[in-house]
């Protein structure tokens, strides 16, 4: 016999389980934004929680809570859409579980059981952000944060960021392969691997990192080369997508989303963070590299593409969007993945032909206040004789 209160919250859960969502009416061209989030601690199975056993929990109390939802790699399989979530307990350990859609827009629901990955690193504490890459030899290849505690300094807080690497063909068997190791970056976080291969090697966009929080002398979203993605190894990592003062990257950048290979080149969905007074703010902003040559910048939009807006500023680590996953599909739509202030998951779609004309038509930041004012009034020159000619 179930406890009364597990009718209760499954009626909660079936409800925001089959909540269908819709288009906000927030507009700006390049995307739509959906008035739902995709994912949240909501859409959590109760089985994951609650012990149903009225003996041994008869107050139906949460045994193993969830704190939130967040920070989901994404893929397309067989026409069906799945996002790995990064799940984070109460207890503040992150673990991941592939949640599967037909729309890719609402109606998520977990697996059954959240992904167990082999036990291969005795000092790894916590793991999150998984990027999925559909690699050209065949496998489905996840990249993660591997985070451990950094033994040589007292502080509590001081961990060591390493890129952990599995992959899988069914998102249901994962093999564990070595973690990334990169000669020239004592860490690294926000790795993501290129789709195919560059010159007969496997390629990673790496975020060169002096210590766990700081980026240090690392100058932004890097890329190297590895002969053996079992045993993978880059020694050179050139900087591609760069930090820039007063800009969005100021503080830090880090790749995102795996590369969209489009005819004009390889747009770059990523996420660049500024301190404020307030704390770090992340948002998420666009870039394009060379079809031959991934690692060389061709195309740089000035601005963010996706700041938090209205709900999604409130969370807790307020006033951040963070994406890691996106799908673009064959028919050229494409979903973007974005977390909301580390506490739920939420999407925004577009499509291939709106994302180039984004990427490669929009004017690049001049980086002085003169020169962008001087670049808007020109384009309000511009917009006024359109308008005095149409009237």
């Amino acid at each position: 016999m179930l406890h009364p209160n597990y009718y209760v919250e499954l009626e909660k859960y079936n409800k925001v389980i089959n909540t269908p969502n819709r288009k906000s009416d927030i507009y700006n061209g390049i995307f739509d934004r959906y008035v739902y989030p995709v994912l949240t601690r909501r859409h959590i199975p109760l089985t994951w929680k609650y012990d149903l056993n009225v003996e041994t929990n008869p107050y139906f109390m949460e045994r193993l809570g969830v704190n939130a939802v967040m920070n989901s790699g994404a893929i397309e399989l067989n026409g069906k859409f799945y996002l790995i979530a990064r799940v984070e307990g109460a207890d503040r350990k992150s673990f991941f579980a592939v949640a599967e859609s037909d729309t890719g827009i609402d109606g998520f629901r977990f697996w059954d059981y959240p992904i167990l990955l082999e036990d291969t690193c005795p000092e790894e504490t916590n793991v999150y952000d998984m990027r999925l890459t559909k690699h050209e030899d065949g496998y489905i290849y996840g990249v993660f944060c591997s985070e451990s505690k950094d033994k040589e300094n007292p502080d509590l807080s001081a961990a060591v960021a390493a890129a952990g690497i599995v992959r899988t063909k069914d998102l249901k068997k994962w093999e564990r392969l070595d973690n990334l190791k990169t000669l020239r970056s004592p860490q690294q976080r926000n790795v993501v691997l290129h789709p195919e291969f560059v010159n007969g090697k496997y390629a990673f966009y790496t975020r060169p990192m002096d210590d766990f929080i700081d980026t240090g002398s690392g100058g932004g979203i890097g890329f190297g080369l590895c002969e053996d993605i079992e045993h993978a190894v880059i020694d050179e990592e050139i900087i591609t997508s760069k930090r820039k003062y007063h800009t969005i990257t100021e503080a830090k950048n880090g790749a995102g989303c795996v590369p969209i290979k489009t005819d004009r080149g390889w747009i770059h969905i990523a996420h660049g963070v500024r301190n404020t007074a307030a704390g770090l703010r992340y948002v998420i902003y666009a870039f394009a590299t060379d079809l031959k040559d991934p690692s060389k910048v061709i195309a740089e939009p000035g601005g963010v593409m996706l700041v938090p807006l209205g709900h999604e500023r409130l969370g807790d680590v307020s006033n951040v969007v963070f994406t890691n996953g996106a799908i673009a599909r064959d028919n050229g739509d494409v979903f973007i993945y974005y977390a909301s202030s580390d506490t739920r998951m939420h999407v925004a779609t577009t499509t291939i032909d709106r994302l180039v004309d984004y990427v490669f038509n929009t004017p690049k930041d001049p980086l002085r206040s003169v020169e962008c004012v001087a670049q808007r009034c020109d384009l309000i020159r511009r917009n006024l004789e359109i308008l005095k000619k149409e009237s």
